[in-house]
């Protein structure tokens, strides 16, 4: 998907937003840098989506109580990273394969409501789902599901208004690295992805023009690419609060 270079921020214009990618990145460093561009409203809207994938790394969320220092270990003993966060929801998974998007915006340029935003993430990760022929859906609990199996986990931070963490979408994900887990805190569902729904391999690289013609959709915004130099400028910034 090529998006247009030139952003045109004409009063009554559809909200613009920058589409930054960061290609593979750790946990601690997305962290960072979601702080850099949260940092960057407070001068004025400069909305963005932030798009990558994780070496493995298990997340906590606010609703979780602390683990257990020896689970945490046994976590850490697969290989993977574990990382307490501000989100909402309780422990996930993070690794290749999965397309991470945070955006981060400020919700006063589209609908002050939490509630509003959650859904329109889901509703964009249903668009996506049924672009691939996959028929998702919603439940009682968050994120976007393929029957009785979790596809997207959706866990938000918002301050002020502006929106920080997002959602997670299996493309291509080694689904083992749940099994060591109850994803979500949810009991007796499982998990999937765009791989195993569609019986081939699904990259993100295939996956993210699909997201960011849905995510525009619903959101009635525009896209377009970040320039280097903003990206080079928060490769650089300390990303304090």
């Amino acid at each position: 998907m090529k998006l247009k270079g030139v952003l045109v921020r004409m009063a009554g214009c559809r909200p613009v937003v920058e589409v930054v990618r960061l290609g593979l990145r750790s946990y601690q460093e997305a962290l960072r840098l979601q702080q850099v561009f949260v940092n960057r409203h407070r001068s004025g809207p400069a909305h963005a989506l932030l798009l990558c994938q994780h070496p493995p790394v298990y997340t906590t969320g606010i609703r979780n109580k602390p683990y257990p220092e020896p689970l945490l270990d046994r976590l850490r003993l697969l290989g993977a990273d574990v990382h307490r966060t501000n989100r909402g929801g309780l422990i996930t998974f993070h690794g290749p394969g999965q397309l991470v998007c945070y955006p981060v915006l400020n919700l006063g340029g589209f609908k002050k409501s939490v509630r509003w935003y959650v859904g329109q993430l889901e509703e964009t990760v249903i668009d996506l789902c049924r672009r691939f022929g996959i028929d998702a859906s919603t439940s009682p609990h968050t994120g976007v599901w393929v029957g009785e199996n979790k596809i997207c986990a959706i866990g938000i931070h918002c301050g002020r208004y502006v929106t920080s963490h997002g959602l997670a979408l299996n493309c291509n994900t080694d689904l083992s690295w749940f099994q060591h887990i109850v994803p979500c805190g949810i009991e007796g569902k499982g998990v999937t992805s765009l791989s195993a729904e569609l019986q081939r391999n699904v990259t993100v690289e295939e996956t993210v023009p699909h997201l960011l013609d849905a995510f525009a959709h619903l959101f009635h915004c525009e896209l377009t690419e970040a320039p280097q130099s903003l990206q080079d400028a928060a490769e650089t910034s300390p990303g304090r609060t």
